[in-house]
């Protein structure tokens, strides 16, 4: 008599997580989506809105220091106010922010719009993540993981394929106004279907600790982005920005270390398995957004693909994460997390490797195979680190550990691209200034017939496309130069895997979490 009750309750239940699921995947999509997606807008945004080039580029600025800032006090209002109730406001605020960037009449409205709609998207990852651990039992989490871990991953690479598609097709302000549907459908769902623990309404907020980090990540982000434009150090703003920045880090850590009740719980930094899982996080960030923003102009400017050709090649990467996500639940049955992102590590090293030899002559096939080992090697890793940065760590740390995992992650991609980003213009001039020293009357490979035809040293037009030849030249070393210092960035990193416990000597359920996965 009583299995009937118990069968329609498991039904119940499975139906719950199931749309819990759903939304906390739309979440992190949206949020994932949107830190690339206004990419590839920007340009028609600058002429509709009558933006100058520093002026446009606040709107991806505004955004990701928004976001950086308010990602590290995530966990402290969670606990404060309520983890679904700060869910359902952060979507809801999220989505009506989209509302208003997709409607902006002037840059100033645009940037105030994202920087809201980066205060309401900060939270969106951690919380989900937070969500679909609570959901799953430790048997399943490692299978939760897969699944959430597929929106934060391929959010980053669809981002502008899907941001051009609409662009072209439609106009810039459906970059925004996309976010209006799946917003609404998540918070119907969170309002329906999310259960929340009691609120701490006595929980006291350390302000001076959430000042400074708030002052240090805010400079930072702003010190990374205006770095290149501003010639980096040459630039006094840059200076300041950088002495301000490391001025709010030290306030921050010196606070946090001498308080009774700091900002920032760092017991959670005791814990081996989350210690390490962050440090590879970081790193993670790097790799994933730094060789979006390389692969993308060079599949168009070098190689020369228009930009829905271009968008499916970077697409390949997406499908060997998924396929690596797909099939890291299974491999966690027979072999060990930490061995798995050792693994993922040596592919994406392997495919970095391969990419330092690309040119304009690379076949869109190697592109492709390269781009999907890449993305299985991100699968591997990624899933893995999400699962094992938990399983040690307890449950009322949680949602700090997933607002730092996103937070160094968030970090990590801004250092990466700035990174990157500076040494391709560097090495761009170097590379050209080197080539152009052998362009001589006397260098016998110029006066051969073929060449003399078509590059003439002694006529203008063939002084011009012998310029456009070394340019070109100079842009594909200096593409193989940032392609190999990432390249060593995950070689050493391989060794630092050993950070990580040994997943089999965990107990009861957290044995169970990582090795009994659906």
């Amino acid at each position: 008599m009583s299995a009937a009750p118990t069968a329609t309750g498991a039904r119940s239940a499975g139906f719950t997580r199931a749309m819990l699921t759903v939304c906390a995947m739309s979440a992190t999509v949206m949020q994932a989506l949107d830190t690339t997606i206004a990419n590839v807008a920007l340009p028609y945004m600058q002429g509709s809105l009558g933006a100058s080039q520093d002026q446009i580029n606040w709107v991806l600025t505004s955004y990701i220091v928004a976001a950086a800032v308010l990602t590290s006090p995530i966990g402290w209002i969670s606990d404060r106010i309520g983890r679904k109730k700060l869910f359902i406001i952060c979507v809801a605020g999220f989505t009506f922010a989209s509302l208003l960037c997709g409607i902006a009449q002037s840059i100033e409205q645009m940037v105030l719009f994202r920087l809201l709609q980066g205060s309401f998207g900060a939270a969106l990852v951690p919380l989900s993540q937070t969500v679909m651990l609570d959901i799953y039992p430790p048997e399943q989490r490692g299978t939760a993981m897969s699944i959430w871990g597929i929106g934060v991953m391929l959010g980053p690479i669809m981002g502008p394929i899907l941001g051009g598609w609409l662009t072209d097709n439609y106009s810039w302000h459906w970059v925004f106004l996309v976010n209006l549907p799946v917003g609404i459908v998540t918070l119907a769902g969170l309002v329906t279907f999310m259960t929340d623990a009691p609120a701490q309404a006595k929980l006291r907020f350390d302000w001076l600790g959430f000042l400074a980090l708030s002052i240090g990540i805010g400079s930072l982000q702003l010190m990374l982005d205006r770095g290149e434009q501003l010639d980096w150090f040459q630039s006094n703003e840059v200076i300041a920005e950088a002495i301000i920045s490391a001025a709010g880090f030290y306030v921050f850590f010196a606070h946090t270390f001498t308080t009774q009740n700091p900002f920032v719980d760092f017991a959670m930094f005791r814990d081996r398995n989350y210690a390490g899982a962050v440090t590879f996080m970081f790193v993670v960030g790097v790799i994933l957004y730094s060789t979006l923003a390389l692969s993308t102009p060079f599949i168009q400017g070098i190689m020369g693909y228009p930009i829905v050709a271009a968008g499916m090649l970077l697409a390949t990467r997406g499908v060997g994460t998924l396929v690596g996500m797909i099939a890291v639940g299974r491999l966690m049955k027979i072999l060990e997390a930490r061995t798995l992102i050792f693994i993922g590590t040596g592919l994406i090293a392997f495919s970095l490797h391969a990419m330092i030899g690309f040119t304009e002559q690379t076949s869109a096939h190697t592109v492709t195979v390269m781009g999907m080992v890449q993305g299985f090697g991100l699968g591997l890793v990624f899933v893995p680190l999400s699962t094992v940065a938990f399983i040690t760590l307890p449950d009322h740390l949680r949602t700090n550990g997933t607002a730092m995992l996103t937070l160094m992650r968030n970090i990590g991609s801004s250092i990466g691209i700035s990174v990157v980003t500076a040494m391709l213009i560097s090495k761009s001039a170097m590379f050209h200034s080197h080539l152009a020293e052998k362009i001589t009357p006397f260098n016998d490979a110029l006066k051969m017939p073929d060449v003399a035809a078509h590059l003439d040293v002694g006529s203008t037009a063939g002084l011009a496309a012998l310029n456009d030849v070394v340019t070109q030249q100079a842009s594909i070393m200096a593409y193989g130069n940032d392609y190999k210092m990432l390249f060593c960035v995950c070689l050493a990193m391989m060794p630092l895997v050993f950070l990580l416990g040994s997943t089999r000597k965990a107990a009861g359920p957290q044995a169970q979490a990582v090795h009994a996965l659906d």
